[in-house]
């Protein structure tokens, strides 16, 4: 699809996004990279970091739109969370080092404000939420719980085919016979609500703001996948420093086929729903399914991972997400008018 010579960007408005969603996790990279050869716990940063996206497209709607209809108690709200997690990742080098004290600390910030975020949302008025996407019922589309049904069901397909080809899977059924992934599963919704600050304020960046105007400017399909290699660029600073030292290159790479084919998967979903709450959701299940199927949060760090493995991660998120590209929200030729 062609890109429409009647839209715009406001260059203004996109360089004040990507100034905080970008930029600052990079500069920030700097002080986990130092704490990081310290010794210190880096948690914080991969924590505070999903908070920029969203932090990027407020602080530029405040700045450059003048509306009576802005969310404002809930985008200021926001600001400051993002603030507070910012400012604790640099004194995270320099104060209480080496102990756990930094994770404890963003885990309570994010707990918290996921209380406080919910009360100023919900007391905004509705055609607020609805003229900034934040409403639940999205833009008049309907089944977004069928969407996330769909991802629930290619993400197991996906952990059962793994477990066959790296052979975990009587691993996999030991734990399932106790009662620790159940009791997880089951506790799922209660910890959404806890947490969404974190996962909001990736989608709210990336789905709700981005992607439209990269596929206005790019195209549908060619605009998603752009939008899978700018996520998976963002990790940057978490692969090397967090989720994978050791074997920082395959986690970049491995970073790519998980950001662009899961891209594809939420970009639909959103497509299908006009919702940002649907890719939220699913960013969660994506993010907090990896502990109820290893049994400990720890799997998600200093993480060892072979090029085998990448070879298996790009063949089996091939054939779940990639075929979505084929799927008709994809080929119409309107204008998207998300966002």
């Amino acid at each position: 699809m062609k890109p429409k010579s009647s839209f715009t960007v406001n260059r203004k408005e996109v360089g004040i996004f990507f100034l905080i969603a970008y930029l600052l996790p990079y500069l920030l990279g700097i002080f986990m990279g130092y704490s990081f050869y310290q010794g210190n716990d880096v948690s914080i940063f991969p924590n505070a970091q999903m908070y920029y996206p969203a932090a990027g497209v407020i602080l530029a709607f405040l700045i450059t739109r003048k509306s009576d209809a802005m969310p404002k108690r809930f985008y200021i709200g926001f600001l400051i969370t993002a603030a507070i997690m910012a400012i604790g990742c640099v004194l995270s080098c320099f104060l209480f080092q080496q102990s756990m004290f930094w994770a404890l600390f963003s885990n309570y910030v994010v707990i918290l404000s996921s209380i406080i975020l919910w009360i100023l949302l919900l007391t905004e008025k509705k055609e607020k939420r609805f003229a900034f996407g934040l409403t639940f019922s999205g833009h008049g589309k309907k089944k977004p719980f069928l969407y996330v049904g769909i991802f629930l069901l290619l993400y197991f397909a996906r952990i059962l085919i793994s477990s066959f080809f790296d052979g975990s899977y009587t691993q996999l059924a030991e734990l399932f016979s106790t009662p620790y992934p159940w009791v997880m599963l089951v506790s799922l919704p209660i910890n959404f609500f806890l947490v969404f600050t974190a996962f909001f304020g990736e989608e709210y960046g990336w789905r709700y703001y981005l992607q439209p105007l990269l596929q206005n400017r790019f195209g549908k399909r060619a605009g998603v996948l752009l939008l899978g290699v700018i996520w998976g660029l963002w990790h940057l600073p978490i692969n090397i420093f967090y989720y994978s030292p050791d074997t920082w290159l395959q986690s970049i790479v491995a970073q790519q086929i998980t950001c662009i084919s899961l891209g594809v998967f939420f970009a639909y979903a959103y497509m299908k729903t006009e919702n940002i709450w649907v890719p939220v959701i699913l960013h969660f299940l994506n993010n907090n399914l990896v502990v109820v199927f290893t049994g400990t949060a720890s799997s998600i760090s200093n993480q060892v991972i072979r090029w085998t493995d990448i070879l298996i991660l790009l063949v089996i998120n091939a054939i779940c997400f990639l075929p979505f590209l084929l799927s008709k929200v994809f080929r119409e030729d309107e204008k998207n008018s998300i966002g």
